[in-house]
């Protein structure tokens, strides 16, 4: 298979999806090695800023394109953080400044109210205007914590518990969490239908 663009400038989901689809023996290269820009996702779901993603890097690069639009819904906050997940304290959002939002939004909420899910869509468009890109969902579910515990991952995984872990993402190994999480889910789904594109 030809090269294929992971639409993303967010260097946590590069290492991830090419950590996830290194044994599949695909070319994939980060829309930066492009020199692609970002583009205003204005989309009002995750699949329609994934395809606004995916079909921006294909179109200026030529190649298929993978892109990634991902995020938490809180269920006491009606779903938000949703598609602004990324930018949920501001535009200078950063890691930190999100769950510190998301903490202070939570303060009062009791402790069997707190569930929340990853959400994360992947698109594939074989080309600028391929009327048929390929979607795929996955879901973690979880809940968000009272206090910040872990190292390890980005965003809000210091904040989200896995039940049936006893730990939050950000405790998990590298390798267990791409087996679990919510990328790993739709990435899942993803790669047979990637094959028979071959």
């Amino acid at each position: 298979m030809s090269q294929i663009v992971l639409a993303t400038g967010n260097q946590g989901k590069v290492k991830e999806l090419a950590a996830m689809l290194a044994p599949l023996n695909l070319n994939v290269v980060a829309q930066s090695e492009f020199n692609v820009p970002d583009v205003p996702e204005t989309g009002t779901t995750f699949v329609e800023n994934a395809i606004i993603k995916a079909r921006h890097a294909a179109k200026i690069t030529g190649k298929p394109a993978i892109a990634d639009d991902s995020g938490l819904e809180v269920s006491a906050l009606g779903g938000a953080p949703g598609i602004y997940s990324a930018r949920y304290s501001g535009d200078n959002a950063t890691d930190q400044t999100n769950i510190d939002k998301l903490l202070v939004e939570m303060k009062d909420v009791d402790d069997n109210s707190r569930q929340a899910r990853f959400v994360c869509v992947l698109v594939y468009m074989a080309h600028e205007n391929d009327p048929t890109p390929i979607i795929c969902q996955g879901f973690w579910n979880g809940h968000i914590t009272k206090t910040q515990e872990g190292r390890a991952g980005f965003g809000y995984d210091p904040v989200f518990y896995v039940p049936s872990l006893d730990c939050t993402s950000a405790q998990l190994d590298k390798a267990d969490k791409n087996k679990i999480s919510h990328r790993a889910k739709a990435l899942s789904a993803l790669v047979p239908l990637l094959a028979q594109q071959k």
